[in-house]
């Protein structure tokens, strides 16, 4: 895995459902996440998952596509949820980073997300998101 194929990916529950507002349902998706990072479906850099939508920096394996890693996470999320209803908007937002300074510039909006909704006075308050999870993947080579 290389640095250029490190994306700022963000996906949405439909209707933006705050699904996540309600702890096992977060849970659950850090859990899928988790999962798929630990069979080498991508690397995990940085993640928030916040009451309506959830984003990522992520870098998917050398053989997967962006959107294959994306929908494992929404497609085994939505199969554990057991929902009768559709979970996920259909598309999602994402952004190839370029540099360093693109980097950062991501990274510290996924950390401080919580704070300005309202969710938590400082990043690693919040339990579901990298700023409070050590250990993720770090940035590789290139």
């Amino acid at each position: 895995m290389t640095a250029d194929r490190i994306f700022f990916v963000t996906a949405v529950t439909a209707q933006r459902k705050p699904l996540f507002r309600y702890e096992p349902n977060a849970q659950l998706l850090l859990n899928t996440l988790l999962d798929y990072r630990a069979q080498q479906k991508y690397l995990l850099h940085e993640f928030v998952i916040m009451p309506d939508h959830l984003h990522l920096l992520i870098t998917p394996a050398h053989n997967l596509s962006l959107e294959r890693a994306i929908q494992f996470v929404k497609g085994e999320f939505s199969y554990r949820l057991k929902s009768k209803f559709t979970v996920w908007q259909e598309s999602l937002t994402n952004h190839r980073i370029h540099d360093e300074e693109d980097w950062e510039r991501h990274r510290e909006y996924i950390r401080m997300n919580p704070v300005p909704a309202g969710l938590m006075g400082r990043p690693e308050e919040y339990p579901y998101s990298s700023a409070a999870f050590p250990g993720l993947d770090a940035v590789p080579p290139g």
